[in-house]
């Protein structure tokens, strides 16, 4: 059998035998669902370095002790974000309005796994969905296939030594496009929880089952000159740094205001950023865009040093990010776009207002829905990039790759995140385990038909009134007209 055939053959079995698992966990009680989510946690915390070693040696992406932190934050964090969630039984009443709300599974859940953060994603994922009593099965990226399937073997693992079923939690072998479009378009699949590349997005959202997907993140840092600009500088650096750029939520250009652009640039060299000039720049063009646009990924994920060495030129071996001043933005300028690396453009502006056109365009260029990152402390300023940017995480004072995700903010803990209509996904949300649950809602009769209503009638009643429970009273006695 060749490996397109065994795919889609192993995507169905798995399919059948995680149903079967997902009718008994659909019944679990809630101390079953958490005991079993705090063992999966707990696995997935002691797993963290290895699991974080695996995943750079098979990708060559980042670093190892970088995958081994996002690795905590994916078990051992995510799970402290929704261990006093409830996902069993009633899960909400409202008295005022008679509504009781019930949670209901979904189902057997397809999740395709990027190879920038196989590892991590795949920890966040499990926990998200055996939460909320689903079943689920990874569809790997094809370069991440080993480290994804053993964190989905030491999840099931723990999971099933916690009383779960087997087959609950899978992973995909055979990698092949055909394999995966056999795992989302089977009948027994409920929902695709698709991160990754806007190729794989738009194959989740073609199949027509119901797909949480996320677009690709162009996230625009604007410093305004109110910033605390030390700040700035040193988390701007250390978060373009962090894992080689592999975070979609990472910083890719800052838009600095002209008044404090040169103080800015000096303390972020200070930090270990490299400013290049305009040959350098150019020679990064054409390093980390092929000449059709596409992402060159032998530079995807690699330290500043070994991206410069790659382009041609040498920097200090202590170099943490490169810095390109640009003046363009949108198709003229590659550097304009999402840098799965650590290359980090650079723009001065006079004043907020133009800060926000840049911004605006940045986003427009391919990061519509995403992220925007915002250092300043003129209220003003900061709500009018709230009010104006078309992204649904607006990050204030606070570094990209650890703010979208959750840890250094209030926002949902999570690696998948959502970008909303603008950015063609069906929401803005950081998805979490209460995406992977329907809500069935008791809803009681609040407003009583008239004893006359009842009765047959032959005038008609005005529609319009002056109140609710006027207006309600007329439909009722409309309804009930012979």
């Amino acid at each position: 059998m060749d490996n397109d055939l065994a795919s889609i053959q192993e995507a169905r079995e798995l399919v059948t035998n995680a149903y079967e698992a997902w009718k008994s966990w659909s019944h679990a009680t809630q101390a079953d669902v958490d005991r079993v989510c705090e063992a999966m946690a707990e696995a997935g915390l002691q797993a963290a370095e290895r699991l974080g070693q695996m995943a750079y040696d098979e990708t060559g992406y980042g670093h190892p002790l970088h995958k081994k932190l996002k690795n905590i934050a994916g078990s051992k964090l995510v799970w402290e974000s929704i261990r006093a969630e409830k996902t069993v039984g009633v899960i909400h009443h409202d008295p005022e309005k008679r509504i009781t709300e019930i949670a209901w599974p979904i189902g057997v859940i397809a999740a395709l796994i990027p190879s920038t953060n196989p590892t991590s994603t795949t920890l966040f994922k499990t926990l998200i969905a055996v939460k909320a009593r689903d079943a689920i099965i990874f569809a790997p990226h094809p370069s991440a296939a080993r480290c994804t399937y053993e964190t989905a073997f030491v999840m099931a693992q723990a999971a099933e030594k916690a009383g779960a079923p087997k087959g609950l939690i899978s992973c995909m072998q055979h990698i092949s496009l055909e394999g995966t479009q056999a795992l989302m378009t089977h009948k027994r699949t409920a929902l695709i929880l698709a991160t990754g590349g806007s190729p794989m997005v738009r194959a989740a959202h073609s199949t027509g089952k119901p797909a949480y997907g996320v677009g690709p993140g162009n996230v625009p840092v604007y410093v305004d000159r109110s910033a605390d600009i030390a700040k700035a500088a040193r988390y701007i650096v250390a978060s373009k740094a962090f894992d080689c750029s592999t975070i979609c939520a990472t910083e890719q250009s800052v838009i600095a205001d002209r008044p404090i652009a040169a103080q800015l640039a000096a303390l972020m060299h200070a930090e270990g950023a490299f400013f290049c000039d305009a040959r350098q720049t150019d020679m990064l063009r054409k390093t980390v865009f092929h000449p059709n646009g596409a992402m060159n990924t032998a530079v995807v994920g690699k330290p500043a040093p070994y991206v410069a060495a790659y382009a041609g030129f040498d920097v200090p071996p202590e170099t943490r990010v490169l810095v390109t001043p640009l003046v363009k933005v949108g198709r003229d300028e590659p550097l304009s776009h999402e840098k799965l690396t650590t290359v980090l453009g650079w723009y001065e502006v006079d004043g907020w207002e133009k800060g926000c056109e840049v911004s605006i365009a940045m986003i427009e260029t391919g990061g519509k829905g995403h992220t925007q990152i915002l250092y300043a402390q003129d209220e003003r300023v900061i709500l009018a990039f709230g009010l104006e940017k078309p992204v649904f995480r607006i990050l204030v004072n606070t570094m990209g790759t650890l703010g979208a995700v959750g840890l250094t903010t209030g926002l949902d803990a999570s690696f998948t995140l959502g970008s909303g209509g603008v950015g063609g996904a069906i929401t803005g949300d950081n998805i979490t385990t209460r995406h992977l649950i329907n809500v069935k809602r008791l809803a009681y009769e609040l407003y009583q038909p008239p004893v006359e209503a009842l009765q047959p009638v032959e005038r008609h009643i005005p529609p319009q009134a002056s109140t609710v429970e006027h207006a309600v009273e007329s439909v009722i006695r409309e309804i009930l007209r012979r």
